[in-house]
């Protein structure tokens, strides 16, 4: 047998551009400083295994069973579905036994699924090209899993740029480096929360912008434009309302970073949070509860939910010299309302995914054959 190998794909937070990604539209996202990484190891007997550091369950497949495999609904669907897909397109598989070591939280947000699907596809021997990482770990999560989610979480992971955002279009995949201004740190506050409502009214998200779309006869909300809004009322008007203007909030905040104008970064964060809190209706009371607060300290800029919603994280630009006050006093004064402890980090921007040439494995043999 070989020598195990390791890869690793970033988590990401996306600064701007919320549920605008399945409608094709603009979004704004930043790989950061926390990775899964996943050591492969060969094995001679023509199964693929795996096994978590992080979720108990481990799982494993003949290799010629899995271009008829189902998902089963499990944490493993997100590798089974890379190996799928790559049988799929015509890619040779092999039989090895993976070991998944995540640092992205589970539910924070912070696309811990996408940067576990990315890694997986490198270590399974996908084409390093980022454009087909991203594309492979997009189909698995479409076309195997179900998710009906835009390609935003694929992208970013397999792209990412260190020191820069990156701005996407959703519907030619043209992705631009955004500069991160200097003198302010992001800082992302982890919620520790995950409201069951999360799953099932992401799909209707999603349905509803279909409906509206087919209401307006255009193929999609990135089509929209702010006078076919009085066209639709009651929920699909809201709806669509926050994609309209999530949009062009999205082409603002990149234009201020071009400018260097963080003045003026906060408050497109606040006014998104609004959108998705009154008309996208994916906000919480945990999360309201952290971007309100945030609000009154000194040294913010602006704060907003991240991701799906329903729990997860937010996103915070606050001033350099004022983060490490920041982060303690948004602990405090959220573990003191909710009687939660949160997980309250500075992240930095992240090169995309890649195989690691050192880093000790804590067992690069897990799961292998008993």
């Amino acid at each position: 047998m070989g020598a195990p190998e390791i890869f690793r794909a970033p988590g990401r937070v996306n600064l701007i551009g919320e549920h605008t990604d399945y409608n094709l539209g603009l979004v704004l996202p930043m790989a950061i400083d926390l990775y899964c990484y996943v050591t492969a190891a060969p094995s001679n007997d023509g199964v693929l295994r795996v096994r978590s550091a992080q979720v108990p369950g481990d799982a494993e497949w003949r290799i010629e069973e899995i271009p008829s495999a189902k998902p089963s609904g499990q944490w493993t669907d997100r590798v089974l579905g890379i190996a799928w897909e790559l049988v799929r397109r015509g890619h040779p598989l092999h039989g090895r036994n993976l070991w998944i070591d995540s640092e992205v939280p589970t539910g924070g947000g912070l696309s811990s699924s996408a940067a576990l699907g990315v890694a997986t596809a490198l270590a399974l021997g996908a084409p390093a090209d980022p454009m087909t990482l991203a594309e492979i770990a997009h189909c698995a999560e479409t076309d195997f899993a179900g998710i009906p989610c835009g390609i935003m979480d694929q992208f970013i992971s397999a792209f990412g740029q260190a020191g820069s955002a990156i701005l996407l279009d959703c519907r030619t995949l043209e992705g631009k480096a955004a500069r991160l201004p200097d003198g302010i740190a992001i800082v992302v506050a982890n919620s520790m929360v995950k409201h069951d409502l999360a799953s099932s009214a992401y799909r209707i998200r999603v349905e509803e912008c279909a409906v509206a779309s087919r209401r307006l006869g255009i193929a999609s909300l990135r089509d929209a434009a702010v006078s076919d809004l009085a066209r639709l009322d009651g929920t699909l008007l809201r709806r669509a309302r926050h994609v309209v203007t999530e949009n062009a909030r999205v082409t603002c905040f990149a234009e201020a970073l071009d400018r260097n104008q963080p003045e003026n970064l906060g408050r497109i964060l606040m006014e998104s949070h609004a959108s998705l809190r009154d008309d996208y209706e994916v906000s919480c009371t945990e999360l309201d509860f952290l971007v309100e607060t945030a609000f009154r300290m000194p040294g913010i800029l602006g704060a907003r939910m991240t991701g799906g919603g329903f729990g997860g994280s937010t996103v915070n630009l606050v001033e350099e010299n004022a983060a490490e006050r920041f982060m303690e006093t948004l602990a405090d004064e959220y573990r003191q309302r909710m009687g939660i402890v949160p997980e309250i980090r500075r992240c930095l921007s992240s090169e995309g995914a890649s195989k690691v040439v050192t880093r000790h494995a804590p067992n690069p043999n897990a799961g292998k054959e008993r």
